[in-house]
């Protein structure tokens, strides 16, 4: 089967309700990075071809909140899980091809 990265973006619009976005990236990051702005603020970017995601904190430059480190660390354990299982599952594959050799 030939896979192809690609990334879908959904926006549901209800009345009375806030407008939702969804954007999925599948395969098709090519940039994960962090910094911080001269203003203090620090942001996560994940970039596509296609789209660029922002995370940054709640605060206008202002200080980092208890929120907005619960928040980071929840990001940091499902990259780490993510990573984790990515691992596992191409050292499954790599297993398996060998084996088919």
């Amino acid at each position: 089967m030939n896979w192809r990265s690609y990334t879908h973006l959904s926006m549901s619009i209800d009345p009375g309700e806030r407008p939702r976005i969804g954007i999925s990236f599948y395969a098709s990051i090519t940039r994960a990075r962090a910094r911080v702005l001269e203003s203090g603020r620090p942001y996560l970017v994940l970039e596509s071809d296609e789209a660029d995601v922002t995370v940054s904190t709640t605060g206008a430059a202002g200080p980092v909140s208890a929120e907005d480190l619960d928040i980071a660390r929840e990001i940091f354990n499902a990259a780490a899980r993510y990573l984790a299982d990515c691992e596992r599952l191409h050292a499954e594959h790599a297993q398996a091809t060998d084996s088919a050799a």
